[in-house]
This record gives C-alpha cells, sequence and structure tokens, in this order.
C-alpha cells in the first residue's frame, strides 16, 4: 500500500467554501473526505461557538464573509444530497429562513443554489421581510434584487400553512428557520414552519438543516416542542456536543462539518 502523499491537501491549505467552486461538484461522500479535518476536531457546546464567532469577528474576520462560507457548504451540501438521491432537478429548492443570521445563512444558501442551476423558492417566515441584523439583512436583499429567485413573505402562521400546501413538490427543503438559542415551546409562524417541514418530510422530501434542525439545542441535544428532524445537517467549524446525543442525533440525521473561516486564535473550549 503506497504510503500517503505529502502534497495531499490539509484543512489549513483548502480554500473555504466561498473561495472552493470544486465543492458544487462533489457528492456526499466526496463532501465528507474534503472536509473530514473539521469533523475530527473535539465537540464544543452552541455557548463555545457563540464565542469563537465573536472572537472571530474581534480579530476582523467580518460576520458577513463567515455567513457566505456557511451558507455556500449548505448550498454544497443540499446539491450533493439532491444529485445523490436523483431529485437534482425534480422540483424547487424550497429555503424556509427565520428571522435572524440561521435565516441569513438560508439566503446565502439560497443565492448560491440559483447561481448552481437549481430553481430556488425562498420563505421568509417572520413577522418583518427583511431582517434585522446587518449580516442577515445585506444577504436578504441580494436575494430581494435576484429575479431568478422566487420570494415569498409568510408573516403569520396562515401565511405559512398555505405556502405549505405545495411543499410535496420540492426536491429538497432548507431549514434555516432558527439556530442557536431556542428555549421552550416554538411560537408562531416558526412553529408553522416546523410543522410544514414535518409534512414535506412525511411525503418524502429530503431535509438539511442549517446548523442544527430548528429547535434542537446544539449543547444538549434536547428538542423543544414541535422539533425538525433532519435528514441531513450542515454544521460549522467543530462538531457539536449536542448533536452527538442519542437524542439529538436522531434529529440532525447525517451531520457534514464545514470549515467557514474561524481562525485558531479564536478558538477556544
Amino acid at each position: 500500500m503506497p504510503a500517503p502523499s505529502s502534497h495531499a491537501p490539509t484543512d489549513a491549505s483548502r480554500p473555504l467554501p466561498a473561495d472552493d467552486p470544486a465543492i458544487f461538484e462533489m457528492d456526499l461522500r466526496a463532501l465528507r473526505g474534503h472536509w473530514a479535518t473539521r469533523a475530527a476536531l473535539p465537540a464544543i457546546s452552541a455557548e463555545t461557538m457563540t464565542g469563537a464567532d465573536r472572537r472571530a469577528q474581534a480579530l476582523g474576520v467580518p460576520g458577513g464573509r463567515l455567513m457566505e462560507h456557511a451558507g455556500t457548504a449548505v448550498a454544497a451540501a443540499v446539491k450533493a444530497l439532491a444529485t445523490d438521491t436523483g431529485r437534482w432537478g425534480s422540483g424547487p429548492i424550497v429555503v424556509l429562513c427565520g428571522p435572524g443570521n440561521n435565516g441569513g445563512d438560508g439566503y446565502v444558501a439560497a443565492r448560491r443554489l440559483a447561481l448552481n442551476g437549481a430553481s430556488v423558492i425562498v420563505a421568509v417566515v417572520a413577522a418583518d421581510s427583511r431582517p434585522a441584523g446587518p449580516d442577515a439583512a445585506r444577504n436578504w436583499d441580494r436575494v430581494a434584487r435576484d429575479e431568478g429567485i422566487v420570494k415569498v413573505h409568510a408573516a403569520v402562521a396562515r401565511d405559512v400553512a398555505m405556502f405549505g400546501l405545495g411543499i410535496d413538490k420540492a426536491a429538497v427543503v432548507v431549514d434555516a428557520l432558527l439556530g442557536t438559542g431556542v428555549r421552550g415551546v416554538l411560537r408562531e409562524p416558526i412553529r408553522e414552519g416546523v410543522e410544514v417541514i414535518g409534512r414535506a418530510r412525511a411525503a418524502g422530501v429530503p431535509i438539511v438543516a442549517v446548523d442544527t434542525p430548528t429547535a434542537i439545542d446544539l449543547s444538549s441535544g434536547e428538542p423543544s416542542e414541535p422539533a425538525v428532524v433532519a435528514d441531513l445537517t450542515v454544521t460549522f467549524h467543530r462538531p457539536k456536543t449536542g448533536l452527538l446525543t442519542r437524542r439529538g442525533a436522531r434529529y440532525a440525521g447525517k451531520v457534514l462539518v464545514a470549515p467557514i473561516g474561524i481562525p485558531a486564535e479564536a478558538d477556544r473550549g
């Protein structure tokens, strides 16, 4: 058996997702191998991840750049899953976006998927159509200007339920409703968004979660009520303790860990 090449790329030498167009030609197995050094790192809690994100920005890494890498990684994983399952091009990719940065990652994913030839529908599941956070808002503005992406604002539960009537026609549904910090019973219209995702999965539509399935605690793996059950979760930077617990793993499905450009000096814990 030949010795491994000393020139094999390491995690540090690989381009980050937004600068790595080759990831859109990979299947899920290849993506897992491409980012294997990330998955091999020790798992961290949601709180530790939040700290790493803040320190990275304090060190000069723009939050918008972290979001661009995260959303691009999600888009590549969605394309890989859709292709692996024979669903790429069979219907639209539906991205349900909540009001925060998880939704911002979803907007990036939607734009990158459209650039790679997908038919994309974005549902903004929030009272306001434009996010309050600056990074998510900038990415919403880019999607809003893209005439090739269908946009729907579902401000209340009834709007979400009406939108969900045709959800079984989707090729893949992306859960970008909520990330970390969920506590207690979900409020509307997010709750109905989770129900719509559940109906899509029951109809055989694959579900991809952004960072964590909505309502699953990234630290403990404990669900709120209701919670998204994903077929694939794309989490960022390092594995998360909650997705490795028996209960969390049931909701997360397969997990990919993608790099987003947090430097080593920002990574503690």
